[in-house]
């Protein structure tokens, strides 16, 4: 990777930046690395914090990975490890004077929670489909949790209302604290109470875990991984943490000895969370003393 190389990664990077300093129809708000983005176009890249996601893209976590992405009306939409989330019909329209965000998000594997956050000023409406493998959940004004997975495809709905679609059968679940199984090649369960220790343990799937070196929207902390007077040695290092999943990003600067390139990772909420981050990466892809700072 030459120059012309560095400078598309640049520009990437602003115009990553600049997409999501509109009003994007989702942008991502925190990331437990490893995850990735695979582009319409078929690109694929580190998920990173402020990038607006589109029509066709689909989210990839790895192990003990979590992706927390923002609706634009303000919902927030939680991918756990292992998953794979696919985007489509994103938009932000009129219909008979009133704004309506839309979105389906379909939940090809992993676990999954959309919930709709009651401080957030959104004065509209929405239109969210939410398909979980084999079953699909119409969403207006929800908190929800799901899962799809080899055995089975689980819809707890926490509170809110929503309309169920599995096979041939279709109905309403508007009871808080209840959720539908629909097991592999065999009938699905009737409706049933959750317990609030089974979604205790079910939600620790979905949520940024702390401590665990997470990134966040606003986190002012950075861990610098690599300094090189040399362009390709600091590329090496930039290109094999992105393709391992983790939004690096690299910084040309002016030193006493000449240019230096510097490869740091941004965003983090706290010194915890930097360390955390620079431990888990130490000794690995060519980083031997990654530094914490502000």
């Amino acid at each position: 990777m030459k120059v012309k190389a560095f400078l598309t990664a640049l520009l990437m990077l602003a115009a990553s930046s600049a997409l999501a300093a509109a009003r994007a129809d989702i942008v991502v708000e925190g990331v437990q690395a490893p995850a990735w983005v695979e582009r319409a176009s078929g690109a694929r890249g580190p998920l990173a914090i402020g990038m607006a996601l589109g029509n066709k893209d689909r989210i990839f976590t790895g192990p003990g990975s979590r992706a927390l992405l923002r609706l634009a009306d303000g919902s927030l939409i939680k991918l756990g490890e292992n998953g794979v989330l696919a985007l489509d019909d994103l938009g932000q329209r009129k219909i008979n004077l009133k704004d309506v965000v839309t979105a389906s998000l379909d939940v090809v594997s992993g676990a999954f929670r959309f919930t709709t956050q009651v401080l957030y000023k959104f004065r509209g409406e929405r239109d969210v489909k939410v398909r979980i493998s084999t079953t699909t959940a119409g969403i207006r004004g929800t908190d929800l949790w799901g899962k799809a997975d080899s055995t089975r495809d689980i819809v707890c709905l926490i509170e809110g209302s929503i309309t169920v679609a599995h096979g041939t059968d279709a109905f309403t679940m508007d009871q808080p604290m209840s959720f539908y199984i629909a097991p592999k090649n065999e009938p699905p369960l009737p409706v049933a109470k959750v317990s609030q220790q089974q979604l205790d343990q079910w939600s620790v799937e979905t949520e940024i875990t702390a401590g665990a070196g997470a990134l966040r929207r606003g986190g002012q902390w950075k861990v610098t991984l690599a300094e090189a007077n040399n362009q390709d040695d600091a590329l090496g290092i930039y290109d094999r943490l992105r393709d391992a999943g983790y939004a690096a990003e690299i910084r040309p600067l002016k030193s006493a000895a000449g240019q230096i390139y510097r490869v740091r990772i941004a965003h983090l909420p706290s010194r915890q969370e930097a360390e955390a981050l620079a431990g888990k990466l130490k000794g690995r892809m060519g980083i031997a003393e990654p530094k914490v700072s502000r």
